[in-house]
């Protein structure tokens, strides 16, 4: 597979970040099973198995994650950091100290890791804006669209695989589907 999308459920950020952020507001942010750091670091070891040699993980994070558990996650990982997106959400969103206008792709490959003749495009700027609106968000955390469609493009060719195993509101499915790649993915939730 030279794709795969996984952005977890972090029963971590919930411990951490303990302001009601399971509470009547966030009904079905709490109805998400939430993933341990175990099963995560197992999804990610399967995921590194599939992946094709200089293959990308693209992992949603949040700043938490960022700040203080990327690296806890990736032990024992030969998957190679080789950049970071920010996604400009335009939505404020939940911090004791600074409010969350963002969420953050940390993307990671294969060894032998390189750019040239495995990444296509070069017009994708490390900083995405990109508003959801509410009619268009069928799942609590939703993702950009057309930031992955871009990455997709970017990295894999028409007719090639695109994986995605906790794809939540299928929003890689569309990406995937609007550049004539095919998608697979599920979600514990259907």
């Amino acid at each position: 597979i030279p794709v795969v999308f996984f952005d977890p459920q972090y029963r971590s950020v919930l411990e951490r970040q303990n302001y009601g952020n399971e509470g009547e507001r966030h009904k079905k942010r709490m109805e998400l099973p939430q993933m341990t750091d175990k099963t995560i670091k197992a999804f990610l070891a399967e995921i590194e198995r599939i992946l094709i040699p200089s293959g990308h993980l693209m992992l949603w994070v949040d700043k938490f994650i960022v700040c203080s558990g990327i690296n806890a996650l990736m032990e024992g990982s030969e998957l190679q950091l080789v950049d970071m997106i920010t996604w400009n959400k335009s939505r404020m969103g939940m911090g004791y100290r600074t409010r969350r206008f963002s969420e953050y792709l940390v993307i990671f490959q294969k060894l032998p890791v390189r750019a040239k003749g495995v990444w296509r495009l070069h017009d994708i700027p490390d900083v995405w804006t990109e508003k959801i609106e509410n009619g268009d968000r069928n799942h609590t955390h939703a993702k950009p669209v057309l930031l992955q469609e871009k990455l997709i493009r970017s990295v894999t060719n028409k007719g090639d695989v695109v994986v995605d195993p906790s794809a939540g509101g299928y929003s890689v499915m569309k990406s995937a589907l609007m550049t004539d790649r095919h998608f697979l993915g599920c979600d514990i939730l259907g």
